[in-house]
């Protein structure tokens, strides 16, 4: 059912973002302290039987100048550099197999899949570790309260900075267009995307369906599901820390990120879903502050536009790097 604010004050809803004064020096110095270690992107031919398709098993350097793993596809015989598609995940999911991402390589686009540290038990299979280097505090199941107390240690301060030092690998590859990169992904992999479209000011397109980690404080409230019940849970627990969670969970919110983007932006939501509620994408959505448009799936739970969204993001790729 509709549960949500109705469409027509969805539109504008536009709360505020409560940022932190050092936001901006926060995710500097996160990002300068990982660029200290070395890339070292490695991509290694592999044969999964893809007769059109060139795969490589990708590891690169990412937080802490930890490995983290992905795959790089292309379209096979390809000679002149490339737009390329950096996607991340899904919560819970990992990188899979190569042959469950063939679509972006078979449009004629490099394909650049970012494993996600610590998942890939959920409903894909993983194949990178989240190599904590600081002390943790107790958690819910999951990851949303992992390093929760302080935003140094919270877990999406190395997942988002991953994101970025991927954008970084596919560029250096030698068939990557790097003045054409697009970041992509659903639910989870939407609220990556709008931290790296945040981070990374030269991004040229950004697509983030269904985005999950926006506006924590509505979402944890509104709906009782997983993921963002994991904080709920916390706090039920953890009684008086409700005001540093919010604190930590500001410098991840994608409205902060989504303000500061200028990537061309090509949303998607659903109005029935009960996972990442309406308004709290479209409160990202509202404060993204460069060209946008959304599509709105008006039946449609967590799941969005599945293959529909998939032709409007292939339309939207297509008229910009034609």
């Amino acid at each position: 059912m509709l549960f949500d604010l109705p469409l027509e004050q969805l539109q504008t809803y536009l709360p505020e973002r409560g940022e932190p004064a050092d936001f901006d020096s926060f995710w500097q110095k996160t990002l300068a302290d990982a660029r200290q270690y070395p890339l070292e992107a490695r991509f290694e031919p592999v044969d999964y039987g893809l007769k059109l398709i060139e795969t490589y098993d990708v590891t690169f350097n990412g937080f802490g100048g930890q490995p983290i793993k992905g795959w790089f596809l292309l379209p096979r015989g390809a000679s002149n550099a490339l737009p390329v598609i950096v996607e991340y995940l899904g919560y819970g999911g990992g990188r899979s197999l190569p042959n469950d991402w063939l679509g972006w390589a078979t449009a004629g686009y490099a394909h650049f899949i970012m494993d996600t540290r610590g998942q890939g038990s959920g409903w894909s299979r993983g194949a990178t570790p989240d190599v904590e280097t600081q002390p943790g505090n107790p958690q819910s199941p999951g990851f949303m309260t992992r390093g929760i107390l302080a935003p140094q240690t919270y877990y999406y301060r190395r997942v988002f900075t991953d994101a970025v030092r991927a954008i970084e690998a596919a560029r250096s590859h030698p068939l990557v267009d790097a003045a054409r990169v697009a970041v992509l992904g659903g639910s989870q992999g939407g609220g990556i995307t709008l931290a790296a479209a945040g981070l990374v000011p030269d991004v040229a397109l950004a697509m983030p369906d269904v985005p999950f980690l926006c506006h924590f404080r509505r979402a944890v409230t509104l709906v009782d599901s997983d993921p963002y019940n994991e904080i709920a849970r916390f706090l039920k627990i953890h009684r008086d820390q409700v005001d540093t969670v919010f604190q930590t969970l500001a410098y991840f919110d994608g409205m902060n990120f989504a303000a500061r983007a200028k990537a061309a932006a090509l949303f998607s939501v659903g109005m029935m879903d009960t996972i990442c509620p309406p308004s709290t994408v479209f409160a990202a959505y509202n404060h993204y502050a460069a060209e946008k448009d959304i599509r709105i799936w008006h039946f449609n739970n967590h799941e969005g536009g599945q293959s529909a969204q998939h032709l409007e993001k292939l339309r939207f790729v297509h008229a910009r790097f034609a």
